[in-house]
C-alpha cells in the first residue's frame, strides 16, 4: 500500500481520536512506524468498545490493514557496525589485475 494512503487513513484516525477521546497523535510517525501505528490501533479498538464509537473501530482496522499490506523493513544494523565495513572496505588493497598476455600469437 502507498506511504500516502497509509498516511490519509492515519490523518483520519487521528482527528477522530482527537475528536472521540482528546488523545492527540503524530499522523506521520503512525504512517511510518509499524510500532506506534500498532499502539494507536490498540488503544483506539479499546476507546471505542469503551466511548460506543463504531467508526473509531472501523478506522483502527483499516490502519491495522494497511500495516498488514506493508512488506516487513529490513532489519536495522547499529551505525557503528556500518561505519566499520565501509572503513575497511576503502583501507582494502585494489585487488590487482588479471594476468592476461601481453601480444596474442606474437609480433610480426
Amino acid at each position: 500500500m502507498p506511504d500516502s494512503d497509509k498516511l490519509a487513513i492515519a490523518a483520519h484516525l487521528h482527528v477522530l481520536l482527537r475528536r472521540k477521546t482528546g488523545r492527540v497523535t503524530d499522523t506521520e510517525w503512525m504512517a511510518a512506524n509499524a510500532d506506534y501505528a500498532q499502539e494507536i490501533v490498540r488503544f483506539a479498538r479499546l476507546r471505542a468498545v469503551e466511548d460506543n464509537a463504531p467508526e473509531l473501530a472501523e478506522w483502527a482496522d483499516r490502519l491495522d490493514n494497511a500495516l498488514q499490506a506493508t512488506p516487513p523493513a529490513a532489519p536495522r544494523r547499529p551505525l557503528l557496525d556500518v561505519a566499520t565495513q565501509a572503513v575497511r572496505q576503502r583501507m582494502a588493497p585494489p585487488e590487482p589485475p588479471p594476468e592476461v598476455p601481453r601480444y596474442v600469437g606474437g609480433i610480426r
